[in-house]
């Protein structure tokens, strides 16, 4: 009764791992469902392995004399141990590549929209760019339209990365000087978490990214609102807040579209209120959040190449993140 008692809870825990923003095991994209048939085929086949091996294994143990005898037979060896792993796996391989690849149904992309995603250390560069050709950047976060396959451009700046949003597709390195393609189709409105999937330094675990889908009309509205320029501050300690910020350096690194701040260095901070998370995908998004990372961001993400800027009062730091708070 105890141990129920105690293995109860733990295969509770287990099966959080099953859903979720960030498991593969919950598909929300047509290569992702893919993925989760071939997972499910060799998760099967493999219980079914370690039944016949636990079982040939008792019989050898404890079976009566002519079991044994058949157990360890040579045909037995040669049939369970050469010519059913190489006939299996062979199947299960040429049926992989099937599903995954030359069997794949994901729809071209319509070229209404791609996305560019740089690997930073340790953020995402995000460039939307329309069939008019007009490029809207972000960062940390992408929003996808609702049954619309979009290509996705990846690429690094400086070290290999690796893309990997479960729910939707397999991951794909981002390789500097290299661009490598992915198709992500997703099937129902929702929100998905990826993460950099190559180690690629001393931030690497945190550096995440959420992707948004949306219905096509209510993307459309977010996309033409994303590509304009930054709220201009309407209250005194958002106005404050914005003096701050351009009096500070901050725009050396950060770009706000609608004002003298231009940096390339950081993420593109123009609509930086109306996102998931900060820091990709660190800390929640609010005010307090965004002065916890402004005063103390080496702490909350090591070695993360923002240096922590101690230089603000109290009443400098709150405006300052309450103009950050309103960028939406």
């Amino acid at each position: 009764m105890m141990f129920a008692r105690s293995i109860l809870p733990l295969g509770l825990l287990a099966l959080q791992g099953c859903v979720g923003v960030q498991s593969i095991l919950d598909p929300s994209g047509a290569e992702a469902e893919r993925i989760s048939i071939l997972s499910w085929l060799l998760i099967i086949f493999s219980t079914m392995v370690l039944v016949l091996v636990c079982v040939s294994t008792a019989v050898a143990l404890f079976g009566n004399e002519g079991w044994r005898r058949r157990v360890s037979g040579e045909r037995l060896v040669i049939g369970g141990g050469i010519v059913f792993p190489v006939v299996t796996l062979s199947i299960l391989l040429i049926y992989g590549f099937f599903l995954v690849g030359l069997g794949g149904t994901t729809a071209a992309p319509d070229g209404r929209l791609r996305i560019e995603v740089v690997g930073e250390r340790w953020w995402w560069q995000v460039t939307y760019i329309d069939e008019t050709g007009r490029r809207v950047e972000s960062a940390n976060e992408i929003r996808l339209p609702v049954g619309q396959p979009v290509k996705v451009e990846l690429t690094s700046a400086d070290v290999i990365h690796s893309f990997w949003v479960p729910r939707l597709a397999g991951k794909l390195d981002m390789i500097p000087g290299r661009i490598n393609t992915l198709t992500l189709e997703v099937a129902k409105a929702g929100t998905s978490r990826g993460q950099c999937a190559e180690y690629c330094g001393g931030a690497h675990a945190l550096m995440s990214f959420y992707v948004i889908a949306m219905p096509e009309d209510e993307f459309s509205a977010w996309l033409a609102r994303e590509a304009g320029n930054a709220r201009t501050p309407t209250g005194e300690d958002q106005a404050q807040g914005q003096a701050v910020f351009l009096s500070s350096g901050c725009g050396g690194c950060h770009a706000v579209r609608g004002t003298e701040a231009r940096g390339t260095i950081g993420p593109d901070l123009t609509h930086v209120g109306s996102r998931q998370s900060l820091a990709a995908a660190t800390l929640e998004n609010d005010v307090a959040a965004f002065a916890r990372w402004i005063r103390d961001g080496q702490h909350v993400k090591p070695e993360n190449l923002m240096p922590p800027f101690g230089i603000f009062t109290e009443t400098e730091l709150s405006q300052l993140s309450s103009y950050l708070d309103q960028l939406r």
